[in-house]
């Protein structure tokens, strides 16, 4: 029976700046540039050569959108995503042609979606409701609306927020699954609006006057719409005044400056015509008695005699 083999030792590691650069000097580096230079090289065009097309397909896609006198909102969010999927295939493409196995790389890619999708649930809250708001449409780019309590007009809708500027020029970014959540009004939706001004005038003043004034004023006014015609009501009777609402319809593009006219001109044909615009009042009395008891108004009263000339001192 022959003895047990020693196992065959290990190479040595070459630990010398002179051995180590021979088994440099011994590498086909011509071999290893061919055949990985090329394909990084590869890989780097199909990157850029893809991101250009990705760019140029993009943008021709939101231009032909336009043209079909499609919405601008759709237009930029088909822009965007159609962008994003491109760039994700270009980025498959080019790894492929490093020699990363495509069905692995999908393979991890699911693991990672699965897991990023977890812990940023809410961002894909944000990307579905951005898709409702561009499928279902409740306002575009430009429409002046009330939106998760805010006022604004809309500048753009992106997949994960919503840009909005106020009446003084701020910028809002509201997420996307805030607006889908609240109620949201569209003031520039419809073509035209309709202005309401309350306006109060004394008890004493004659109604129907008042009325003539308001529905003369309305019809004056070039920016106030005759077909529907103005209208005044009487919609309350108030502590100091009785309450008169003007309803007349304009344009949505004229309803500041036509609201505007009519409250200054309410002010003053009401004023000029001999009516009232009464202030809130009250009226108070004050009892002050005397130590027994006795209004002190009755012992001024009696302390004062008026023989027709002058008030003076009782006796």
């Amino acid at each position: 029976m022959s003895a047990p083999r020693a196992p065959a030792a290990l190479p040595e590691i070459p630990t010398e700046p002179a051995v180590l650069l021979n088994e440099l000097r011994g590498i086909d580096w011509l071999q290893l540039l061919e055949t990985w230079g090329l394909k990084l090289l590869a890989a780097v065009l199909i990157f850029l050569v893809g991101m250009w097309l990705a760019k140029r397909l993009s943008t021709g896609l939101e231009r032909v959108m336009g043209r079909t006198q499609a919405d601008a909102t759709l237009g930029g969010f088909l822009r965007r995503a159609s962008y994003a999927a491109m760039m994700v295939l270009v980025v498959v493409t080019a790894l492929t042609s490093l020699g990363v196995n495509p069905t692995s790389m999908l393979a991890v890619l699911g693991a990672a979606g699965l897991a990023v999708g977890l812990a940023l649930k809410d961002s894909l809250s944000n990307i579905a409701s951005g898709v409702m708001l561009i499928v279902l449409r409740p306002f575009r780019d430009g429409d002046f609306v009330q939106a998760a309590g805010l006022e604004g007009v809309i500048e753009e809708v992106r997949i994960f927020q919503t840009r909005m500027r106020t009446l003084d020029n701020r910028l809002i970014i509201l997420p996307n699954s805030m607006i889908t959540t609240a109620p949201i009004i569209n003031f520039t939706a419809k073509p035209r609006r309709r202005i309401d001004i309350l306006v109060g005038v004394g008890y004493d003043d004659d109604l129907r006057r008042a009325k003539e004034i308001l529905l003369d004023l309305a019809r004056a006014n070039p920016l106030i719409l005759e077909d529907p015609e103005p209208f005044v009501l009487v919609t309350r009777l108030s502590e100091s005044s009785v309450d008169l609402t003007l309803s007349a319809w304009t344009k949505t593009k004229d309803f500041g400056q036509a609201k505007s006219e009519l409250t200054e001109g309410v002010r003053t044909q009401i004023i000029g015509n001999g009516l009232n615009i009464p202030y809130p009042q009250r009226d108070l009395h004050v009892y002050h008695h005397n130590a027994d008891g006795t209004p002190l108004m009755d012992i001024v009263t009696k302390g004062v005699v008026d023989d027709g000339d002058m008030a003076k001192p009782a006796p």
